[in-house]
């Protein structure tokens, strides 16, 4: 198919691909912030403030490389449904980022009241 008549809907994909690239990159830096607060407010105890800053950390990692592999499924699934003229919703992708932006602001929020 000549994907030059679908030129809008194309740049669309690869806009909001790149969106969630820059969530990715967000999700990551929310771990590296967390490692980085519980460094800069002295030594610790150990025990539970430790394993929640760890928790948080790798767990925001993990959910940045997800989200980037995610969307790169997710940008080749659209773009080949765009050439197909079909259109289908991605509420699981949705459904699923929603879940993890919600659990990773609970971890953030029960690190900072168990620093407290």
């Amino acid at each position: 198919m000549d994907e030059q008549k679908l030129i809008q809907q194309h740049l669309a994909n690869e806009r909001t691909y790149l969106a969630w690239i820059r969530t990715a990159i967000a999700l990551v830096g929310i771990g590296f912030l967390a490692t980085t607060l519980h460094i800069n407010a002295g030594p610790g105890e150990g025990g539970t403030e430790e394993t929640l800053v760890l928790t948080v950390s790798i767990g925001a990692l993990a959910l940045g490389i997800l989200t980037i592999v995610g969307s790169t499924v997710n940008y080749y699934t659209i773009r080949k449904n765009i050439n197909e003229s079909r259109f289908r919703s991605s509420s699981w992708l949705i459904g699923f980022m929603t879940s993890i932006a919600v659990l990773l602001v609970l971890l953030v929020g029960v690190y900072i009241f168990a620093v407290n």
